[in-house]
């Protein structure tokens, strides 16, 4: 077992395009996880008066800085900048705005341009792009691996009873997935959007519905493929559990052709979600959505820096997943591997 996972994984490496998409894919995922250090509007850390605080952990109020209002803190503010320098120092995050930091100091009209304060410029609500841009990374990979995860576990068990029993069971649970397939995916959002807001966990059950039929076929496929075998049917006479025979025999030999469609159906997700927040029709305003920004760069065509950010940044996130599952496909492919 370990040398055929070295064989895998030794095979994988040698495709070059595959292997260095995962390496920058994983390097941007890993830092904008860590985007509350790297782009926030809050200090990281701040001595004040001889002890030390961590405004990005914890909140602390206007007041506690020697200020006038008991409400959360303004760092931005002149006042606490000034309370703060008086009494100790702060440090500032790399990028000091957050996704939905709103900067009233602009010298120019939203959308600005990029300038030393703004790298990537600002959106037409003058919030930092960049920032949004890697807010907007960790919720949509965040958000399409669970559902990629929840959807192919609920895939793979519906194909594994069907293709397994088959008989009666194979053929109703076929004609009722050909019926939720014909349903009209686009106008059941259109109304689901219309009667509440749609929230992070909601659009995921929502997406959910009709996502887990993906896997579903190949699983079937293999199912019934394998359930013929000599070693299923051994295993039959012995008397050893249907359940056990499925997901302990049969399941790790199916599982191949599945793992190699997990990264088409992560880049599935996350195009829809961007393209439910582009139509208007995901994540309210205050998410960081990358959709958002593609419909800010449609309608704001003056401001070309939106554009080209998030569309860099949308086509380099789908091509590094593209080809990771190239990759895994080539790992997994008999043909490629007996040549």
């Amino acid at each position: 077992m370990i040398k055929f996972v070295d064989d895998r994984i030794n095979k994988f490496r040698s495709n070059k395009r595959a292997y260095w998409a995962l390496i920058c894919f994983l390097i941007i995922f890993i830092l904008s996880l860590f985007s509350n250090l790297i782009a926030n509007d809050n200090p990281l850390i701040v001595k004040y008066k001889d002890n030390y605080y961590f405004p990005t952990l914890k909140v602390y109020s206007d007041a506690f800085w020697d200020g006038d209002f008991p409400t959360e803190a303004n760092y931005q503010d002149t006042l606490i900048k000034h309370n703060i320098k008086q009494n100790g120092w702060m440090v500032m995050p790399l990028i000091p705005y957050s996704y939905n930091t709103v900067d009233y100091e602009l010298a120019h009209a939203t959308p600005s341009a990029p300038d030393a304060k703004h790298w990537l410029g600002t959106d037409e609500e003058g919030r930092d792009v960049l920032a949004r841009i890697l807010y907007g990374i960790r919720l949509s990979v965040i958000f399409a691996f669970l559902l990629t995860l929840v959807s192919s576990a609920i895939g793979i068990i519906i194909g594994a009873v069907q293709g397994y029993f088959g008989g009666k069971t194979d053929l109703i649970l076929q004609r009722v997935i050909e019926i939720w397939d014909s349903l009209p995916q686009l106008f059941i959002l259109i109304i689901i959007a219309s009667v509440f807001l749609p929230t992070f966990w909601s659009l995921l059950v929502i997406l959910l519905l009709f996502s887990w039929t993906g896997l579903t076929g190949m699983v079937r496929a293999e199912f019934l493929r394998l359930r013929n075998f000599e070693f299923v049917k051994a295993a039959q006479v012995m008397g050893v559990s249907n359940m056990r025979i499925m997901f302990r025999h049969i399941l790790p030999n199916a599982l191949v052709t599945s793992i190699t469609f997990i990264p088409f159906i992560m880049a599935e997700a996350i195009t829809a979600l961007s393209a439910l927040d582009f139509l208007g029709l995901g994540l309210s305003q205050d998410y960081p959505s990358l959709g958002d920004l593609v419909r800010q760069g449609k309608d704001n065509l003056n401001a070309p820096w939106i554009g080209l950010s998030i569309f860099i940044v949308l086509s380099g996130l789908l091509s590094m997943l593209i080809f990771i599952g190239e990759g895994v496909r080539d790992v997994f492919d008999t043909r490629k591997n007996r040549r």
